[in-house]
């Protein structure tokens, strides 16, 4: 195996954030090519299906890597800041039959537990989805075998790459196979009257019982992006090493013993894990709650909730009984913009916690200081304008990247959800770092206690507003408000008091807060002037980019950004000089 030099490969934490959010940044333009893509061709009705798959999928993937991951990642940090080299290698061989074992578990529990999970739905005909997509947790967990290891030696760019080979596969294979699955099933009809046995009396009938299928073979696309990506990392890990030398293990003292190591990632994969299987689990009970809610008042009181979209929702879809399915849909295509915001800050805490996790270890309190500012002022530079933008912009946004004619129905509403939502993923995405430094310092057990009373805040506000018919969906965002900021405020207090350290609150949040409401307001009145002079589309690409230059302008202007920040970037010594000449930074 090829060693290369662990000191080229170290990456700050700025540094590994850029590679990292580069990747998410592709990774998630192709997911929203992807679904804009099924949801032209399948409406809410097979985005709905699509998300449903996913609500079962994401528990048992965090079951099935219970936080193992995170804790590679922090063990082989601290193991890197000690010099202890040969337990770094001792760890990466150890986490392999774990992995293994549990990948094998939950793939089975997937298979059996869609059986059950689609009756409790009321939506059968997901179990295509389900089942396709039951292979990526197998493949996903050797996957993170090699992500939590390379991650904990701040080499960010393994998983990068892998997350674009699964994009890449995912849009590309995933698309073409539920194209021609789409194409073969209707031809069938056409010269038949059939689709695959099943006679259909019409063409509508026949498309509903073809979306399905080709849902299922969408997601199929998603299963052989997780071989390739497993693949990838195999082979990289193989041929390039992992950047420890002949010399690091020699001067490094004996490893600690198989039982020490397994009980040091146990103690520290527990904690974590159950928080992520929390969130997953009741993300799940969220969507279960939402589409049973919605399912009764359709049976109850229909009228009530029809009138709340009048004639937005196709009669067929209501006459097929899948109105709960089409609204879910509708929630989906608004939470496609919401987890491109998250996916972002989700990358500042997986690269936050080896270096904060570095910072404590070495117990400096001026380093540690700098490391927690510096990931608390970049999310929050990049949630809270993201959140406001797309409150403001709600619905010229969606209109801009669903542009087919045939989802029109489905975008008015998802931008009505778009509108609240934008304010709840400013919480949901500055909670992830928040959790990650708490982890990064010790205290595993704090996002787990959170993340279960949060938790059961949110299912109780979404089981009572969804069940009204004059809120349903809608209700789901003001549970996650509520969630997500009780777990921001007491995470940020407890990490304050467990490393004796206090941010400096005004530069953090005030600061980037006033930037991010004149960014705002320009936005707002930039889409209302374009929109009288220029096609519709065109004028919210204008009002983007002047937001986004008012911002940047008020950032300086207010001294949201430091010296330190920018020094940490690629190429920061020459921009800081840039700043410095023209006085935007001191």
């Amino acid at each position: 195996m090829k060693k290369e030099n662990t000191k080229d490969k170290s990456q700050s934490f700025l540094k590994g954030a850029a590679i990292l959010g580069a990747s998410v940044v592709v990774v998630r333009l192709m997911g929203m090519v992807y679904k804009i893509l099924l949801s032209g061709m399948y409406g809410g009705v097979g985005t709905g299906l699509f998300n449903s798959a996913y609500a079962l999928y994401n528990p048992l993937f965090m079951l099935s890597t219970a936080g193992f991951p995170i804790a590679i990642s922090r063990t082989v940090s601290e193991s890197i800041a000690k010099k202890r080299y040969r337990d770094v290698r001792q760890i990466h061989k150890l986490s392999v039959p774990i992995f293994v074992i549990a990948g094998l578990l939950c793939f089975l529990a997937m298979v059996i537990g869609s059986f059950i999970y689609v009756k409790i739905i009321n939506a059968e005909n997901a179990i295509f989805a389900l089942l396709c997509l039951s292979p990526t947790i197998f493949f996903g967990c050797l996957m993170s075998i090699y992500r939590g290891y390379f991650e904990g030696m701040r080499n960010m760019t393994p998983t990068a790459i892998s997350e674009i080979i699964e994009a890449v596969c995912k849009l590309f294979l995933g698309f073409s196979a539920s194209f021609i699955t789409m194409k073969l099933c209707m031809n069938e009809y056409f010269s038949s009257g059939y689709v695959l046995g099943v006679k259909c009396t019409s063409e509508a009938q026949a498309n509903a019982a073809t979306i399905p299928i080709a849902i299922g073979a969408a997601i199929t696309g998603i299963s052989l992006g997780s071989v390739f990506g497993f693949l990838f990392l195999f082979i990289r890990y193989k041929r390039g090493g992992d950047g420890i030398t002949m010399q690091d293990l020699r001067s490094s003292p004996p490893p600690k013993s198989n039982g020490f190591i397994i009980r040091t990632l146990v103690r520290t994969a527990i904690p974590i894990g159950l928080g992520s299987i929390v969130m997953s689990i009741a993300d799940m009970v969220d969507s279960t709650l939402i589409q049973r809610q919605i399912f009764k008042i359709m049976e109850n009181d229909p009228d009530s909730l029809l009138n709340v979209y009048a004639s937005l929702i196709p009669d067929e879809v209501v006459y097929s009984g899948s109105t709960h399915t089409f609204l879910y849909g509708c929630y989906g295509i608004a939470a496609t913009l919401m987890m491109l915001v998250t996916a972002v800050t989700q990358v500042f805490g997986t690269t936050a916690l080896p270096s904060v996790t570095a910072a404590w270890t070495s117990g400096d309190k001026r380093k540690l200081k700098a490391s927690m500012e510096t990931v608390l002022r970049v999310t929050v530079l990049v949630t809270i304008p993201s959140g406001i933008g797309l409150s403001v912009l709600a619905e010229p946004l969606l209109s801009l990247i669903y542009s087919s004619p045939s989802v029109a129905n489905e975008v008015e509403i998802g931008s009505k959800v778009l509108q609240v939502m934008g304010i709840s993923v400013i919480f949901i995405a500055i909670s992830t770092p928040l959790c990650s430094m708490l982890q990064a310092v010790g205290r595993m057990d704090v996002p787990l206690k959170l993340f279960v009373i949060g938790m059961i805040i949110k299912i109780i506000i979404n089981y009572i507003l969804v069940g009204i018919p004059q809120i349903n969906i809608q209700g789901a965002n003001v549970g996650s408000i509520v969630c997500y900021g009780f777990v921001v405020v007491v995470a940020l207090f407890v990490l304050c008091r467990e490393t004796k350290v206090i941010p400096n609150f005004a530069s953090i949040f005030v600061k980037p807060l006033l930037a991010a409401l004149v960014c705002g307001v320009s936005a707002y009145f930039a889409e209302m002037f374009f929109d009288v002079f220029l096609y519709q589309k065109i004028a919210t690409v204008m009002a983007i980019l002047t937001a986004i230059f008012v911002y940047v302008i008020s950032l300086f202007l207010f001294r949201a950004i430091n010296r330190e920040d920018i020094l940490q970037m690629p190429k920061g010594n020459k921009i800081v000089k840039i700043l410095e000449k023209r006085k935007l930074i001191r």
